[in-house]
């Protein structure tokens, strides 16, 4: 067997054991063996919700056994085809089943990545912040980059994006959006994202062509389901109805029934702006929760601590990424260092290599400083 082909196995079998670390392998059977017991009780649909969360994470136990034992056998079956093709001399069943080890190295990689996606809220939902910084106008239409972005990205997925509310910039671009992206494991694959974004480029809005560098803060929270209790104290909010505006467009309501809740200890700020005040009263008081949610998350993991070295204004110095357009081409995350020229692919939405370069990341348990240092 080839060396370069030797490698391709090397990684399928890499892939495998940490695919098989985080199912626990062994027990699986008998987690399934249990689900199943439960799903055959007759009682099971008496509460609907619990019985609705059983089935999902019965599913996704599943899927795990699937993918693994999948894989398994797919790496076994395609070496054995080709050390026949060896001995039989058959050049085109090895080279079909080298092909084939080939895209197993890319599927396993891909699960592998997916198979980190453990933490407790990873596979929620998830609302997305963004807020343009330092920059004005060019940080305005930074911040409709970004919200184009992730759009795409999720898209891709084959998420659902919902837009929450959205403000207008004076002159181009948005002040602020907000979206809800549902589908599994929106939130374990964006959370990584929430930080100051940088962009380098020359400015489309300067008649002198001067290069330019904008800002715009980007915010994750896992949406909070029924599962997960959150209590809010009515008497530390504040419920505002407004009509919201905006430069029109598909994307945009204008209504007078919009909702801004402000919850007084944390300083949260959650708006809502859709047809109906009810409906809009429902979908702050949420995000409001997943806030809360979140910032619960983060004391959890105080060690990792990645979110708190995020925070900041959104400007110089408190960024996680870096967006260059000129005088070269290059997206670089500074915790991570990972970096690729195709700046085109990353603003339509190619993210699952940054993304996943910082979810390894805090897997290991490395902070910012660190990961830099490697």
């Amino acid at each position: 067997m080839r060396a370069e082909l030797q490698n391709t196995v090397a990684e399928i079998e890499k892939s495998l054991e940490l695919l098989g670390q985080r199912l626990d392998v062994e027990t699986a059977p008998y987690r399934l063996e249990e689900f199943n017991a439960r799903v055959e009780n007759p009682n099971l649909w008496d509460d609907p919700d619990a019985a609705q969360k059983l089935m999902r994470d019965r599913q996704m136990l599943v899927d795990a056994i699937d993918t693994y034992e999948g894989i398994k056998t797919d790496l076994a079956d395609n070496i054995e085809l080709i050390e026949l093709g060896e001995m039989e001399e058959d050049a085109e069943v090895v080279t079909d089943a080298e092909a084939a080890l080939t895209a197993l190295a890319v599927m396993a990689a891909q699960k592998e990545l997916e198979a980190l996606l453990d933490g407790e809220a990873d596979g929620n939902d998830t609302f997305l912040e963004i807020n343009s910084g330092a920059g004005g106008t060019e940080s305005c239409d930074w911040a409709s980059m970004l919200a184009r972005m992730y759009v795409r990205w999720a898209e891709k997925k084959g998420y659902k994006v919902e837009l929450q509310s959205e403000s207008a910039g004076e002159e181009a671009g948005i002040k602020s959006a907000t979206y809800k992206i549902s589908g599994t494991n929106a939130y374990g694959w964006m959370k990584s994202e929430s930080g100051v974004h940088r962009l380098v480029r020359i400015s489309p809005f300067d008649s002198a062509a001067k290069r330019h560098t904008s800002f715009t803060s980007v915010g994750v929270y896992p949406v909070v389901d029924d599962n997960i209790e959150i209590e809010v104290n009515p008497a530390d909010i504040r419920i505002d109805t407004y009509r919201s505006s905006g430069a029109g467009g598909q994307h945009v309501n204008t209504t007078d029934s919009a909702v801004r809740i402000t919850h007084a200890p944390t300083g949260i700020v959650v708006t809502s702006s859709e047809k109906s005040q009810h409906q809009n009263r429902d979908i702050a008081m949420k995000a409001l929760k997943s806030r809360l949610y979140q910032m619960e998350l983060d004391r959890r993991n105080a060690a990792v601590n990645e979110m708190h070295e995020n925070k900041g204004d959104a400007g110089w110095g408190n960024q996680i990424r870096s967006y260059v357009l000129q005088p070269y081409q290059m997206v670089k995350d500074l915790r991570t260092n990972f970096e690729t020229s195709d700046t085109k692919g990353v603003l339509d939405g190619d993210l699952d290599g940054l993304m996943g370069a910082t979810l390894a990341m805090d897997v290991s348990g490395k902070s910012r400083a660190e990961a830099q240092g490697d």
